[in-house]
């Protein structure tokens, strides 16, 4: 009997829908906070730096200046952190860039969450006089 490209194509689609994505059971692993003026990213990497999760205050339904509040950069650590205990995670570092609201709400909630933090590391990024600044604004 032979198979048409509809029969090919169906059968396909059952293989690939079949197939899923594998939880990783990681036990130690790094959090990236990056918390900008205007939204908190919040990234959980293994320690070779393979992203596990991810989430930000955008992606909870937070639009515009409500993004850059400390209650968003919460609400998203949380989800993120809880889906790393899910795969396993014990053991945390923490690293937080930038200069925003949610640098201290994410890291109240990532012990609120009960992982074990070791290290909490600022990794800011210091200007040592490279570019030139804007223009003085006239209003």
């Amino acid at each position: 009997m032979t198979e048409t490209k509809s029969d090919i194509a169906q059968k396909e689609k059952k293989i690939s829908k079949g197939a899923s994505k594998k939880r990783k059971n990681v036990l130690n692993g790094i959090i990236h906070v990056y918390a900008s003026f205007n939204n908190t990213i919040i990234s959980i990497s293994d320690t070779n730096g393979n992203i596990i999760c991810w989430s930000s205050a955008g992606k909870h339904g937070f639009k515009g200046s409500r993004k850059s509040t400390p209650y968003a950069a919460q609400v998203a650590t949380q989800f993120a952190t809880n889906l790393a205990k899910e795969c396993g995670m014990q053991n945390a570092i923490v690293e937080i860039r930038g200069p925003g609201a949610g640098r201290e709400a994410s890291l109240r909630a990532i012990q609120a969450t009960g992982l074990n933090v070791t290290l909490i590391r600022d990794i800011t990024y210091l200007p040592h006089n490279g570019c030139r600044p804007a223009k003085r604004r006239r209003v």
